[in-house]
């Protein structure tokens, strides 16, 4: 073969050279986050994460130890109900929030810390219903009970932004991705508003963890990418919303020795917009979900499985309590 008859071949591997290295490029911005995620052995549990634990186990037994959604409307008003009287306990001024007709039945909840006149806002919202034919301890009772939690543990709190903790009706199927999604509702108003939200974290299906090899699986192509032990907190956004994934790990790994791995990647890529902050991504805010990576570890995910027993409260206390300390240095750090 002369060397005018190697220039086709040539042009295709230089092709396929720069497509591959464009590739690796991309995966690397997407995956690339500040700060170490802890290795090793977690650290004896605290007196107080041991009471967090005690107190997570109630709120989930409490919202999620029967199928809630519209489907039971007497077991979806209950776990309203008793996420209204926490939220009291803890001092905070309960809002009810209805949807639209025909759902004026069922209520989004809302529970805020004020910031200075005129601060822009940070959600930290959890969806309360449960999937049909399941109680959902896991999806969703373990994010109910962590910004239960993280309410009563910031009650006192004076910063620099307006916290709102809110809990959202209706994001299983048949509602989500629609109008009639509780989140979607509350964005759009908050947009109606004119509320200016800086931030908006989803914590959706976070108390599984396995610590045995080949127990955390993921979609392509972050299969290629990520450990194969389902023992970590996981922080996913869009890549609109990199920035924010990445304080947020970083931010989470500096106070929390507990395992964490972010990504910020395409919506397409399954998974990605599986919560209540693809609502808040439709209104041009950045968002994203903490969670424990739901169907790609738990194997009660959607099941009459998903009970009480299975949730790991002492890892969720610890979650929470990095969650915590992370949420206090980020409201110093955004720009109010």
């Amino acid at each position: 073969m002369s060397s005018l008859d190697q220039r086709p071949v040539l042009v295709v591997l230089a092709t396929l050279a720069f497509a591959v290295a464009a590739g690796a490029a991309a995966a690397a911005w997407m995956i690339a986050m500040p700060g170490e995620s802890w290795t090793g052995p977690l650290e004896p549990i605290s007196p107080a994460e041991r009471e967090s634990a005690e107190r997570l186990r109630a709120h989930v037994i409490a919202v999620a130890s029967r199928e809630h959604n519209m489907s039971d409307p007497v077991a979806y008003d209950a776990a309203a109900a008793y996420i209204e009287t926490e939220l009291g306990k803890s001092g905070h001024a309960v809002r009810r929030l209805s949807l639209p007709a025909p759902l004026t039945a069922v209520r989004n909840v809302e529970a805020e810390i004020a910031g200075p006149a005129g601060a822009a806002v940070i959600v930290v919202g959890a969806h309360y219903d449960s999937v049909a034919g399941a109680p959902g301890a896991n999806d969703n009772g373990s994010g109910v009970a962590a910004t239960l939690e993280l309410a009563r543990r910031m009650a006192a709190w004076k910063p620099k932004h307006t916290w709102r903790f809110v809990f959202f009706a209706n994001e299983e199927p048949p509602y989500f991705g629609g109008d009639t999604m509780g989140s979607a509702v509350y964005a759009r108003e908050a947009k109606r508003r004119g509320d200016r939200v800086a931030a908006m974290f989803s914590l959706e299906t976070m108390g599984y963890y396995r610590d045995a090899p080949g127990s955390q699986m993921y979609p392509w192509p972050l299969n290629h990418f990520y450990p194969d032990r389902g023992n970590f907190i996981a922080f996913v956004g869009n890549v609109s919303s990199r920035s924010l994934v990445r304080r947020t790990i970083a931010a989470f790994r500096a106070r929390a020795r507990f395992p964490s791995e972010g990504a910020a990647a395409p919506a397409s890529i399954p998974g990605i917009d599986w919560s209540d902050h693809s609502s808040f991504w439709k209104e041009g805010w950045p968002a994203l979900q903490v969670t424990d990576t739901a169907p790609f570890r738990y194997p009660h995910y959607h099941t009459a499985q998903d009970t009480p027993d299975k949730v790991d409260y002492e890892r969720l206390a610890r979650v929470v309590a990095g969650l915590d300390a992370a949420f206090r240095d980020l409201d110093a750090s955004i720009s109010p």
